[in-house]
């Protein structure tokens, strides 16, 4: 992993650098030369880049709370580790993870690319919202959201469905009334971070609440609070989206719903749930799903074969100042038999 540092190092932006120390120093009053001398000793020994520096708050944390963190080159590792990428198609291919988890998404769909024509009438028949995805993206991009009423014709709808060349179209989830209440105008998935163990069994890690924002009709870079996987209350206040923001919402600034202590129904169940898709492709040990929850109970939209790292380790989420390696060791102590480098 050292060449890993290197590389980091050597792609680095200066610019960016320099924005992230400024902004270090107008929240903590730390000497710029400190900061930078800071962030560069957290790069050697715990893998942290400028970015980890400046949205975990590296600044306030002692030398044995940053040890606790998984920072960007611990993720690379644990990923890496976890995962074999051979396999990772069962997850990213919509096709085929609509086919292999088609228990548990709770929905109807159709292969477009794969149906005729008049298959495909009778589907925008019967589904007058449907929810359209691309075949290989993630965290929503290329996404829509159709209504067959906003076309003159079938035909006209089938020529944008081709031109567009989307692979999955679904129908659209209808979400509980408590889940709405957040935000109305797009889906407020979960984010469940699970991981086997040695002998195949799941855990769980952790799940957090995503919620829309400004009119978007996907939740991701938006806000998003912890959920209590006992309770399904959401723990703390939401936190941006973009990490780097830093800004913490007590109450979502469309709906003025206050989060801290707000219920999220069938908690339990969509605990259950992914649980049990974890095992279902076991060469992929560390998944995050994103998970609708409907009025009937949990629905699984996708599974991400690389979790991001950042969003579930920030400071208005920890406060006791420690990351997340101390759970993960429970769960898989022969990631740590090396020392990480």
């Amino acid at each position: 992993m050292s060449k890993y540092i290197f590389k980091i190092i050597k792609n680095a932006s200066l610019d960016k650098m320099k924005e992230a120390v400024n902004t270090v120093h107008e929240r903590s009053g730390m000497s710029k030369r400190k900061i930078f001398n800071d962030m560069l000793h957290c790069t050697r020994k715990y893998g942290a880049g400028y970015y980890d520096y400046q949205i975990f708050a590296f600044y306030n944390l002692t030398e044995a709370q940053r040890a606790t963190f998984m920072t960007r080159l611990i993720s690379k590792k644990f990923n890496t580790f976890m995962n074999d990428y051979d396999y990772a198609h069962y997850l990213e291919n919509k096709d085929e993870f609509n086919k292999l988890y088609k228990k548990y998404i709770g929905r109807d769909f159709i292969q477009f690319q794969e149906a005729s024509k008049e298959e495909v009438r009778e589907f925008c028949k019967k589904h007058p919202v449907m929810f359209c995805k691309m075949q290989d993206l993630e965290c929503g991009h290329g996404c829509e959201r159709i209504k067959t009423a906003d076309y003159k014709s079938f035909d006209e709808l089938y020529a944008y469905l081709k031109k567009q060349d989307f692979c999955i179209l679904e129908e659209n989830i209808e979400q509980h009334p408590a889940v709405q209440k957040l935000y109305p105008n797009a889906v407020n998935s979960m984010r469940f971070i699970t991981v086997l163990d040695k002998q195949g069994e799941p855990h769980l890690l952790y799940i957090v609440q995503k919620m829309g924002l400004g009119g978007s009709i996907i939740d991701n870079n938006c806000l998003f609070a912890p959920v209590d996987p006992e309770t399904g209350i959401i723990k703390y206040p939401a936190h941006s989206g973009d990490t780097l923001k830093g800004i913490v919402y007590t109450e979502h600034p469309d709906t003025h719903v206050k989060i801290q202590g707000y219920q999220i129904p069938f908690v339990k169940e969509a605990v259950k749930m992914v649980l049990e898709a974890a095992k279902i492709t076991p060469q992929i040990r560390y998944v995050g799903w994103d998970v609708a929850t409907t009025p009937k109970g949990p629905a699984i939209i996708e599974g991400n074969t690389y979790c991001a790292h950042d969003f579930w380790q920030l400071p208005p989420h920890t406060p006791d100042g420690i990351g997340i390696l101390p759970e993960i060791k429970k769960y898989v102590p022969e990631f740590f038999e090396g020392k990480i480098k």
